[in-house]
């Protein structure tokens, strides 16, 4: 049996249902690999690089900033799921102008993501906004803010439902960063320089989260089952609810990336980082079936 490092570097549903489900349901074992998940949240890139990695947008920003050559092998979704969420009052993007806003690093994938989803509505990040930088986590502290009133909006991630969660507070979601940014996001990538592409241990982990993402299209309620598992503060018709908004209609069938969508994305992400696009999304994005 092959063996290989699988890392996931953010929390909840977008970064770790694929792989949960491939778990959860043996295909990693039929497919004759040992996969060691872990939690490389904190991981820098020179540890992270030594094995396979989830977070194909900090792969990307990486590969873009410090040249480290990571090559997308799987895609999970091409719609980030983040989601600004807002204290009562407001109820656009626009709205955040002169408010407190909490967010990742602007060095971050969903950090950056949401700059450039902000910019949209002509909100300039730095100057428009009173930002508090906030590290990924389950939220709990971003949704004890707002419930406080310490700050006005949040981004927050998949290890919560937010439309349930603005319900229940009579809050809102201002915007789904899936809807106004997409890009290839959350599968798996390598960095060659350690494990090739084509490594009998990757290729049985790509064709097991394929295994995966067909349970998420063709098996509801299997996928539903798992999904309560991330969200065990809500019930299972808000579960039920978020799957069929946000995750089957979203998540691929194949695996594969649209290489036009991820080649606008790279325009835009190195824009916002200020730096050039020094790799085209065909470069990234491999597109080949896997091997046997």
């Amino acid at each position: 049996m092959y063996t290989i490092d699988l890392a996931y570097v953010g929390r909840g549903l977008h970064e770790e249902l694929v792989a949960y489900i491939a778990d959860q349901q043996d295909y990693y074992a039929d497919e004759g690999v040992h996969v060691a998940l872990r939690d490389g949240c904190s991981w820098d890139e020179q540890r992270l690089r030594h094995g396979a990695t989830i977070g194909l947008g900090r792969a990307l920003l990486s590969r873009l900033a410090d040249g480290i050559p990571w090559v997308a092998l799987d895609v999970n979704t091409h719609r980030p799921l983040f989601w600004f969420l807002a204290r009562s009052g407001l109820t656009s993007l626009a709205d955040l102008a002169g408010r407190r806003l909490a967010v990742h690093a602007p060095h971050t994938a969903p950090g950056c993501f949401a700059r450039i989803v902000l910019r949209q509505v002509d909100l300039d990040p730095d100057r428009d906004i009173h930002t508090l930088v906030r590290p990924p986590g389950d939220y709990g502290m971003d949704l004890r803010w707002l419930h406080d009133g310490r700050i006005d909006a949040a981004l927050v991630g998949s290890t919560m439902a937010p439309e349930a969660i603005a319900a229940e507070h009579g809050w809102q979601v201002l915007a789904w960063v899936g809807d106004h940014f997409q890009i290839p996001t959350v599968g798996v990538a390598v960095d060659p320089t350690y494990i090739h592409p084509d490594d009998p241990a990757v290729q049985a982990v790509v064709r097991a989260h394929r295994r995966a993402l067909q349970v998420i299209h063709h098996e509801p309620d299997t996928t539903v089952r798992h999904i309560q598992t991330f969200l065990g503060g809500h019930t299972a018709d808000e579960a039920q609810a978020h799957y069929e908004t946000f995750i089957a209609p979203y998540f691929t069938t194949d695996g594969q990336a649209d290489l036009a969508v991820g080649a606008t994305a790279i325009t835009a992400v190195a824009a916002e980082l200020g730096i050039p696009a020094t790799v085209t999304a065909a470069e990234f994005y491999r597109t080949a079936t896997t091997t046997p």
